[in-house]
């Protein structure tokens, strides 16, 4: 594959694909509405709490971690869609570990939640 020089315009348009990519998330997901609930609270909770840099950072890196699962999970589902219409059980075990990839990153996330603001609510 020949590298291709520099060149604003392709950027440009890589980046609508992104925002074109985000928009369909936000169209067809309902789970991505959930968890964007979950991040606005999160951070009216930090911002109350008026949590350390540190404490910030953790909360912001799992807002990423389960932003970022939820889109691949729904990329590989559109993908899996397109190329196994029919029922097929390695389709179905495909879009479950995905979804599997979602739970753990969102536990992950409430766990690190807890752990910074049980203390803060009850102490």
């Amino acid at each position: 594959m020949k590298k291709k020089d520099f060149n604003i315009i392709r950027r440009a348009k890589s980046f609508t694909h992104a925002t074109r990519g985000i928009s369909l998330i936000l169209q067809t997901q309902e789970n991505f509405w959930i968890h964007i609930v979950a991040t606005l609270v999160t951070l009216f909770l930090g911002i109350y709490y008026n949590i350390s840099i540190s404490e910030w950072t953790s909360i912001i890196s799992v807002i990423g971690l389960v932003l970022v699962s939820e889109a691949f999970n729904t990329a590989i589902e559109i993908d899996i869609d397109l190329t196994s219409p029919n029922y097929h059980p390695y389709a179905k075990d495909t879009k479950d570990v995905a979804a599997g990839a979602v739970l753990i990153s969102s536990v992950v996330a409430l766990v690190i939640g807890l752990v910074i603001f049980i203390p803060k609510i009850f102490l």
